[in-house]
């Protein structure tokens, strides 16, 4: 799921940082973390989550799986395919390929809402009469 640079510094995180930085509640960090979205999620001497860059890097793409309304257990699944490496790319192809999809889906008939919106907002500024563009 995450790939290191050996010679990049690693920088970590406190999950406050962590929450700040990716959007994210702390309580959803740890929800995140129990079901298995996150995982691999290291510990310092005192036993508290430190999040790493590449963690925020993963963050950002379970945010903006969720921000485009992809169902948890489908981020799961993406999830656990991530972690198994090569050999599931094509799984993740057509997972993400399918989301995106529905995103496109979902784009019209916002489009198409907006121009409802935007045929009312005319009529209020009586830029249409009877429906039809003054």
């Amino acid at each position: 799921m995450h790939s290191r640079c050996d010679s990049c510094p690693v920088s970590s995180y406190s999950p406050a940082e962590t929450a700040e930085k990716s959007g994210f509640s702390i309580d959803t960090l740890r929800y995140y973390e129990k079901i298995g979205l996150l995982s691999g999620i290291a510990r310092n001497s005192s036993g508290r989550r430190v999040f790493s860059d590449d963690d925020l890097r993963w963050l950002g793409m379970l945010q903006c799986l969720r921000g485009t309304g992809m169902p948890i257990a489908e981020m799961l699944r993406y999830s656990e395919l991530a972690r198994g490496g090569g050999g599931t790319v094509q799984e993740r192809l057509a997972i993400l390929q399918e989301h995106d999809r529905r995103v496109e889906e979902q784009i019209a008939r916002l489009q198409d809402q907006q121009r409802q919106i935007q045929w009312k907002i005319d009529l209020y500024r009586g830029e249409v009469c009877d429906g039809v563009p003054a």
